[in-house]
């Protein structure tokens, strides 16, 4: 069995993660770490300590709305996505532990659409 990291629990709540194939499973989020859980195997989950979190990308659709999924990116060990089946109350969590500046919109579809031609144009001209 493993080992929580967290000794206060703040939200337990289903959860699914996109590491790879879809987990379905549980996330904890505590006063020392995120945690997803693996509901059926139990040898597979993910601790993520606050202080290895470098910053929260959150998928923001409707003008805040609606939020399908956010990732939370590591200094070392890349990236890693979830949804929940409250996003907002996750995030709210999670604001506790890490500053707001540190949580950050992705781009939207039109913005990397942009990005993209402007930087096709930007190299033709060159």
């Amino acid at each position: 069995m493993v080992q929580s990291l967290n000794a206060k629990v703040d939200l337990t709540i289903k959860a699914t993660s996109y590491l790879g194939m879809a987990n379905y499973g549980q996330v904890m989020i505590g006063d020392h770490a995120f945690e997803f859980y693996n509901e059926r195997n139990v040898r597979d989950y993910i601790q993520i300590p606050w202080e290895e979190v470098d910053y929260v990308m959150v998928s923001v659709i409707l003008k805040g709305k609606w939020i399908p999924r956010f990732a939370i990116y590591t200094k070392q060990n890349g990236y890693f996505t979830f949804s929940t089946r409250d996003n907002k109350a996750t995030l709210r969590a999670i604001n506790q532990y890490i500053p707001g500046e540190r949580m950050v919109r992705s781009l939207s579809f039109f913005q990397v659409l942009k990005r993209g031609l402007s930087n096709l144009f930007h190299r033709k001209s060159k």
